[in-house]
């Protein structure tokens, strides 16, 4: 593999990881469906199967979810063919309900792939996700009481999805 194709495909590989976060976060089953292969598997310990059974999982499970939040770091990829292995670090935040008020739950950890390159490009053959750390607390929202004009994220329906001049104002005239 020449040098470009490497950066081609390493770029191309690590936007399956953002676009299986945004589905995550925006609850968008077909996006998040979209980035494994038809014969992947899953293994998160809680859940382990398809990506089907997965997605099925984590959309009703997050819905339940007052907001999202992951983040991707760290991500090395190495290839070997039409096959490549990564690990791709992540923070997720979830702010959940309970019944003392909204709880904080921050998971920090890596995820392990391995990827296929196909017709339609990479995808994600096999997705394990390993914790490193966690920690809850109780909700502490300052930044809104002095801002409450705030723009604020949605979850099916966030301006992202907008195609009518995207998520921009019209600035002419």
């Amino acid at each position: 593999m020449g040098a470009m194709q490497k950066v081609i495909d390493q770029q191309e590989i690590y936007e399956l990881s953002c676009r299986y976060m945004r589905g995550l976060d925006r609850l968008d089953r077909d996006l998040l469906m979209s980035v494994f292969s038809e014969d992947a598997y899953c293994e998160y310990g809680f859940i382990n199967g398809s990506p089907k059974e997965f997605v099925d999982y984590a959309m009703k499970a997050l819905q339940e979810h007052i907001a999202n939040h992951h983040m991707i770091g760290n991500h090395l990829i190495e290839f070997e063919g039409e096959e490549a292995f990564g690990e791709i670090y992540f923070n997720a935040y979830h702010k959940v309900p309970s019944d003392s008020g909204p709880q904080d739950i921050i998971i920090a950890g890596r995820y392990l792939d391995r990827y296929v390159k196909s017709a339609e490009g990479w995808k994600m053959a096999y997705r394990s996700e390993r914790v490193d750390w966690s920690r809850s607390q109780a909700t502490h929202d300052p930044y809104f009481a002095g801002a409450p004009l705030s723009l604020l994220g949605e979850r099916t329906t966030d301006a992202v999805y907008r195609t009518d001049n995207r998520c921009w104002p019209d600035t002419e005239g």
